[in-house]
C-alpha cells in the first residue's frame, strides 16, 4: 500500500467515526415523551411505581427497564488488539464498535463502560458494583493475567453472565473451526497432538476450549516468547500457564513441532516457518490467528503443504476467526434464558451450532454479503461468516437449551422452536409476517415454475422451498449452467436430481409447447416460425405456457426485464373470462409494522372500475398474512376538497364499492399523513369509517405508488414482499429485478397456496 493511499485509508475512518456525529453509538427513547402526561409516567411520579415494584422483586426489573436486554461492555484499555496498553479513554472507538456489533447482529444494547484502573481486583470491585444496571457484562480487552483475576472475581460475587470474549469468544470460535478442520482431515480430537505458540489469555482459553473438546491433556504443546512451558520453569509463568507444562527436555517451537495434527497461534508475526510447517503431521491445521500479521502468510504455508488447512484472523483470507460469530448470540440465548453464568456447556453448545451452521449450505444473504468467495463447506470454508443470519437462531436456541439442561436458566424457554422461529424472524424481517402463508404453504405441494432457472437468487430459493415446503420446484434454464452454479454458490442442490428442469435449448416437449403458443397466438400476428423462436428464447413465455397447460400451477418471473414485459407474456397466455391482471400489491414491512401499498405496476392509471377491483382483491390479499384490511385511497384531494384529479377517480372507486355489502372497512380519498393518522383523519372528518391507521394504501397513479413504495425500501428500511399479481388466481407472479432470494423464496409461499380465486 502506497504513502498517499495510507493516508486516504486512515483519512476515511477517522471521518467515519466523527461525521456526521461523533462516535458510533446513541440513545434513544423508546416510549413518547410528546407531553405531561408522558413525561408525569416516565419521571415522577409514575416512575415511583416501577421502582416499588422492583423493590418488592428484584426480578421485575427486567419488566420494567432495559436490563434485561442491557450488557456492559467493560474495559481498562490495558490490551487493546493490535495496539496495546493504549489506556481507557483511547479503547473507547473499540468497545463503541463492540456495542455497535452487539446491536447489530443480536439486538442487544449495550453501554460501553471505559475505566481508568489498572489492579485488577480493585477493576473487578467496580465492575461487579455494576450489577443493577445490567443483565451481562462483556469484559474486554483487559491484559493477562490480570484479566483472569478480574474474570474469576466478577464470576464469584455477580448472578449475571460474566463473559471475557477475548477468552472465551476467540476459543468458542476456534473450537468450531478445529471442529470442522478435523472433520475436513478426518481425524478426531482424542487422537491429535496439539502445539501453540501464544500464553495470553486467549490462547490458554483456547487451549481450555481444546480440551472440553476431546483432546488429551499431555497432547498439548504451549510455547511462548520464552519458549516450551515446561515442568520447573519459572520465568514468566502464571498458574494458567503451569497447566500445560510438559515433562520434556525439549525448548523451542521448532523442536516440539513435528508430527503436530494442529498450530494454534495467538502469538505474533513469523512465528511459524515453512520448514516447521513441513515438519507436521499429513494433511496439518494451521490456524495462524495473529493479527494483522499472521505467524505464517497462508500462501507460504500451502506451499510449504498443500493440502494444510488453514485459518487466520484478517477477513482478506478465508476462515477467518472472528469473534463475531459467537459473542453476540452467546449472550442473546444466555439473556433470553435469565442465565446466571455462561458455563462450559453454554459453550460448548455455541462451538457446536457454529460449526453445524458452515456445514450446512450458505445462506443467500451470506452469500450477497461475500460475492466471490467460495461458499462451499471445506477446507476454505471451515466456519459461516459473521453476516449469516442464520446464526441467531441457530446459535442462541443451543445456549439457551444448554442453560436451561444445566440449571443455570432462571427463566426457561417454554418452547425453543418456538424461540429459534422468533430469533429468525427477528433477522429476516418478512418472516413473522410471513408465518401464516408458509403455513398454508405446507398444506399443499403445488407446481412453481421459475422463469429465470440460471439465476443465482432463485437457485437459492430453490433449495430453501426443498427444506422449507413440499414443493419440487421446475426451473427454466440450461441444466449444465444450472449445476455449475449450484455448485459454484456452495448448493447442495442439482438439477433432475432434486428439482425439474426444462432446457429451451433441448426439451422433448419443445413441439407441444410452440404449438400451444401459437395456437392461442395465431390470429394475433404469431407466425408457427415466431412461435418455434419465442419457446426457444423466451422462458417468461414457456413458463405460461407450462400453466397454461396444466404442467405447473403457477409461473414467478421478472428478475430482470421489465415488469409489464413480463406482464404482456403472462396476460396474453393465462388472462381469460375468469382470470386478468388487476393489480399489484406490495407489502412493505416497517419497523413500526406492515403496509401495503397498490397498485404498482399494472395500471398507470387506474380507472374507478380498476380501483374498486383493487380495493378488493388487497383486502383479499391482506388477510391471508392475518391482518385484518384497513384500506384508504390516497390522494393529493383531502375528502372532496379538490373536484378534478385523481380525487375524482377515487370517490368513484368509493361509489361502486358502496354499491354492494363489503366485508372491510375502507375510506377516502385522503392525504397520506391523514391516512396514518387517526387523529389527524377524525379532525378532518369526524365519523370516518376507519379506526387506527390505515394499512392498505391505493393511490390513483401508478407513479405515486411506486414512490412511496421506492422512499419506502430506500430510506424507511422497509423490506418488500411482492409485488403480487392480483386477479391472476395465482396462476402468475411478476417480482423485480432488485428481489433478493429471500423475496424469491417469500413469493413462492404466497404462489404455493392453493387458492381458486383471490379477486
Amino acid at each position: 500500500m502506497t504513502e498517499s493511499l495510507r493516508d486516504s485509508v486512515r483519512q476515511a475512518a477517522l471521518d467515519y467515526h466523527e461525521y456526521p456525529r461523533p462516535g458510533k453509538l446513541e440513545i434513544r427513547a423508546t416510549k413518547p415523551m410528546a407531553n405531561g402526561r408522558d413525561l408525569a409516567r416516565a419521571y415522577s411520579p409514575g416512575v415511583a411505581e416501577a421502582c416499588l415494584e422492583i423493590k418488592a422483586d428484584p426480578q421485575t426489573a427486567r419488566r420494567y427497564t432495559a436490563r434485561g436486554n442491557l450488557v456492559a461492555v467493560v474495559t481498562n484499555g490495558t490490551a487493546v488488539l493490535g495496539l496495546g496498553n493504549i489506556g481507557a479513554l483511547a479503547s473507547k472507538p473499540v468497545m463503541e464498535g463492540k456495542a455497535v456489533l452487539f446491536k447489530k447482529f443480536a439486538n442487544i444494547d449495550c453501554f460501553d463502560i471505559e475505566l481508568d484502573e489498572p489492579d485488577p481486583e480493585k477493576l473487578a470491585g467496580i465492575v461487579c458494583a455494576l450489577e443493577p444496571t445490567c443483565g451481562a457484562v462483556n469484559l474486554e480487552d483487559i491484559k493477562a493475567p490480570d484479566c483472569f483475576i478480574v474474570e474469576r472475581i466478577c464470576r464469584e460475587r455477580m448472578n449475571i453472565p460474566v463473559f471475557h470474549d477475548d477468552q472465551h469468544g476467540t476459543a468458542i470460535v476456534v473450537g468450531a473451526a478445529a471442529t470442522n478442520a478435523l472433520y475436513v482431515a478426518e481425524k478426531r480430537f482424542e487422537d491429535i497432538k496439539v502445539v501453540s505458540a501464544g500464553g495470553g489469555a486467549a490462547g490458554i482459553a483456547c487451549l481450555n476450549m481444546l480440551l472440553k473438546l476431546g483432546v488429551k491433556r499431555e497432547n498439548v504443546w504451549l510455547c511462548d516468547i520464552h519458549g516450551l512451558v515446561h515442568e520447573g520453569r519459572e520465568v514468566d509463568m502464571n498458574p494458567e500457564k503451569a497447566a500445560f507444562a510438559q515433562v520434556s527436555d525439549k525448548r523451542g517451537l521448532a523442536e516440539v513441532i513435528e508430527g503436530a495434527d494442529l498450530f494454534l497461534g495467538l502469538s505474533g508475526p513469523n512465528v511459524l516457518t515453512p520448514e516447521m510447517v513441513r515438519e507436521m503431521a499429513a494433511r496439518p491445521i494451521v490456524f495462524a490467528l495473529a493479527n494483522p500479521s499472521p505467524e505464517i502468510m497462508p500462501d507460504a504455508a500451502r506451499a510449504a503443504v498443500p493440502d494444510a488447512i488453514i485459518a487466520t484472523g484478517r477477513s482478506d483470507f478465508p476462515n477467518q476467526v472472528n469473534n463475531v460469530l459467537c459473542f453476540p448470540f452467546i449472550f442473546r440465548g444466555a439473556l433470553d434464558a435469565g442465565a446466571t453464568e455462561i458455563n462450559d456447556a453454554m459453550q460448548v453448545a455455541c462451538v457446536e451450532g457454529i460449526a453445524e451452521l458452515a456445514r450446512a449450505s450458505t445462506s443467500a444473504e451470506a452469500a450477497a454479503a461475500y460475492r466471490g468467495e467460495s461458499m462451499t463447506f471445506g477446507p476454505d470454508y471451515l466456519i459461516p461468516k459473521p453476516f449469516d443470519p442464520r446464526l441467531s437462531g441457530i446459535v442462541s436456541s443451543s445456549v439457551a437449551r444448554a442453560a436451561m439442561e444445566t440449571g443455570v436458566a432462571t427463566r426457561p424457554v417454554a418452547d425453543l422452536e418456538q424461540y429459534k422461529a422468533d430469533l429468525d424472524a427477528s433477522v429476516f424481517k418478512s418472516a413473522l409476517l410471513m408465518r401464516p402463508v408458509f403455513e398454508a404453504a405446507r398444506t399443499a405441494a403445488r407446481r412453481l415454475v421459475f422463469a429465470e432457472g440460471e439465476d443465482e437468487r432463485v437457485l437459492r430459493a430453490a433449495q430453501a422451498i426443498l427444506e422449507e415446503t413440499p414443493e419440487t420446484p421446475i426451473l427454466i434454464g440450461r441444466p449444465d449452467v444450472i449445476a455449475r452454479r449450484c455448485e459454484r454458490a456452495g448448493l447442495a442442490i442439482r438439477p433432475e436430481r432434486d428439482f425439474n428442469v426444462v432446457n429451451p435449448e433441448n426439451d422433448p416437449r419443445y413441439r407441444d409447447y410452440w404449438e400451444s403458443y401459437h395456437a392461442i397466438m395465431a390470429r394475433r400476428g404469431v407466425t408457427p416460425d415466431i412461435a418455434r423462436a419465442v419457446m426457444r428464447t423466451n422462458t417468461t413465455a414457456i413458463g405460461a405456457v407450462m400453466v397454461h397447460r396444466d404442467e405447473a400451477d403457477s409461473l414467478i418471473c421478472g428478475t430482470f426485464g421489465e415488469f409489464r414485459w413480463h406482464l404482456n407474456y403472462v396476460s396474453q397466455l393465462l388472462a381469460d373470462d375468469e382470470y386478468r391482471p388487476h393489480g399489484a400489491l406490495s407489502l412493505m414491512i416497517l419497523e413500526d409494522g406492515p403496509l401495503f401499498i397498490a397498485d404498482t405496476h399494472v395500471y398507470s392509471l387506474p380507472t374507478p372500475e380498476n380501483l374498486a377491483e383493487i380495493a378488493i382483491g388487497a383486502a383479499r390479499h391482506v388477510r391471508r398474512f392475518g391482518i385484518e384490511p384497513k384500506v384508504a385511497f390516497c390522494s393529493q384531494s383531502q375528502f372532496g376538497n379538490q373536484a378534478e384529479g385523481s380525487g375524482k377517480r377515487l370517490r368513484a372507486g368509493i361509489d361502486i364499492l358502496d354499491a354492494a355489502p363489503r366485508d372491510f372497512a375502507y375510506e377516502g380519498e385522503m392525504n397520506v399523513d391523514a391516512a396514518l393518522n387517526a387523529e389527524l383523519r377524525e379532525r378532518l372528518l369526524p365519523g370516518n369509517r376507519l379506526e387506527g391507521a390505515a394499512n392498505v394504501l391505493i393511490f390513483g397513479h401508478a407513479d405515486a405508488a411506486s414512490g412511496v413504495r421506492n422512499i419506502l425500501k430506500a430510506k424507511a428500511g422497509g423490506l418488500e414482499v411482492g409485488p403480487i399479481l392480483m386477479g391472476m388466481g395465482n396462476r402468475a407472479h411478476v417480482v423485480t429485478p432488485g428481489i433478493t432470494a429471500r423475496g424469491l423464496l417469500n413469493m413462492a409461499a404466497i404462489a404455493g397456496t392453493p387458492v381458486a380465486h383471490y379477486g
